[in-house]
């Protein structure tokens, strides 16, 4: 899987630090359009910076090769593409690539073929503005690191059997 191009749009000086703060998506689509493609096969991605007020359209990104042959090290470079990204839409995703994507921390969410990726944003922003539940507040939280002393109090409680 070759990256065969990344267009993207340049920023000026207030953008950049809009898009500090802005999630961003990816899309898999055929037409930019709409979401049309499977994860693995997806011939084009387009990449959105999502805040609960806004959205923009950051960049497009293109692939050569799109057999669904069941070579997993294609994956890496659509993974490596999105790596801004906390999540990625596509009408269908196989198990390695959601263990890859999951790895990479981005979320792969699936949506019926066709979907209108304007729609998909706006329920997204809502989702923002009323407070986010499920993987999104996951996403935005970002990974717990572990706490040595979870354990504690349990261990205080003692074990009977």
């Amino acid at each position: 899987m070759i990256l065969q191009r990344r267009l993207q749009l340049a920023a000026g000086r207030t953008e950049v630090q809009w898009m500090t703060t802005a999630l961003k998506v990816a899309f898999a689509t055929s037409d930019m359009r709409h979401v049309d493609q499977h994860f693995g096969a997806a011939q084009a991605f387009a990449l959105y910076a999502v805040t609960p007020q806004q959205a923009r359209f950051i960049a497009a990104v293109a692939f050569s090769e799109l057999t669904m042959d069941g070579n997993e090290a294609k994956l890496s470079a659509k993974i490596d593409a999105l790596h801004e990204c906390i999540a990625v839409y596509s009408q269908a995703v196989g198990a390695s690539a959601i263990g890859q994507l999951r790895a990479a921390g981005i979320q792969p969410v699936k949506v019926a073929s066709g979907s209108d990726i304007r729609e998909l944003i706006a329920a997204l922003q809502l989702e923002l503005r009323q407070g986010p539940v499920g993987w999104l507040a996951k996403a935005i939280v970002g990974p717990m690191p572990a706490n040595p002393a979870r354990f504690d109090e349990m261990e205080a409680q003692g074990w009977e059997e």
